[in-house]
């Protein structure tokens, strides 16, 4: 059995099925609401999370940036965990994407 590991988009290798998958899978343009695949993808997420809509991205970095950029301005400061994956691996999108200062505090017990 194949082991899943989700810690980040690029640990976890396709399978062969996964791989036959993208290579057969229906295409169309996502800018214009094309591609089959991704609005199935992303009326399944909104379905399932009780959502309005949902949109897809394509790494965890990608959807960590678009959750800051949602809640923050440009030029705010962004408080997070100084263990935290975003703080460590990160931190140059905050800045360069999203104009914004992160600061890794130690959490207190």
């Amino acid at each position: 059995m194949k082991r899943i590991d989700l810690r980040s988009d690029t640990v976890t290798l396709p399978t062969p099925q996964m791989r036959a998958a993208m290579a057969n899978a229906e295409l169309g343009d996502d800018v214009y609401g094309e591609d089959p695949t991704v609005n199935r993808l992303e009326e399944l997420a909104a379905e399932k999370t009780g959502k309005e809509s949902a949109l897809f991205v394509a790494s965890g970095t990608m959807g960590n940036l678009v959750s800051l950029l949602t809640h923050c301005a440009r030029g705010d400061e962004v408080i997070v965990g100084d263990r935290a994956h975003m703080f460590i691996n990160e931190v140059a999108g905050i800045a360069a994407l999203g104009a914004g200062q992160s600061t890794g505090r130690h959490a207190r017990a």
